[in-house]
């Protein structure tokens, strides 16, 4: 019984020996990798620009709306759009088809697109 009882405490101080070794260079290690972390961080937000107000229009990309009708289609597609709806403006110049009114649109063999807003 004394001999389990010397196992069992070499044992758990060797334990307490390895996690107080190990302990304070896994501490160190991450304190480490924070520092590098958050001087990482900080270098990426200096070197991004700031956008201001007056920039605001051209980084996004903003594209004046041509207006030639109340509905656009494409000549290669199936559904018509308002002109200021996401899909209207991913047709082509070349491909747009104008249409004076929903009814016209709808005679010429189109549908209305799902993802425009107003549009059944």
């Amino acid at each position: 019984m004394k001999r389990i009882q010397e196992f069992w405490q070499k044992g758990k101080n060797y334990a307490e020996d390895a996690v107080a070794e190990w302990g304070i260079v896994a501490l160190v290690l991450l304190v480490g990798l924070a520092c590098f972390g958050l001087g990482r961080l900080s270098a990426l937000e200096e070197a991004r620009p700031a956008v201001s107000v007056s920039q605001a229009a051209a980084a996004a990309g903003v594209e004046s709306m041509q207006v030639g009708g109340a509905v656009v289609a494409s000549k290669k597609g199936s559904v018509y759009h308002y002109p200021w709806c996401g899909g209207a403006s991913t047709i082509a110049a070349q491909n747009k088809v104008w249409f004076a009114s929903i009814e016209a649109a709808e005679v010429a063999g189109y549908r209305a697109a799902k993802n425009c807003k107003g549009l059944e």
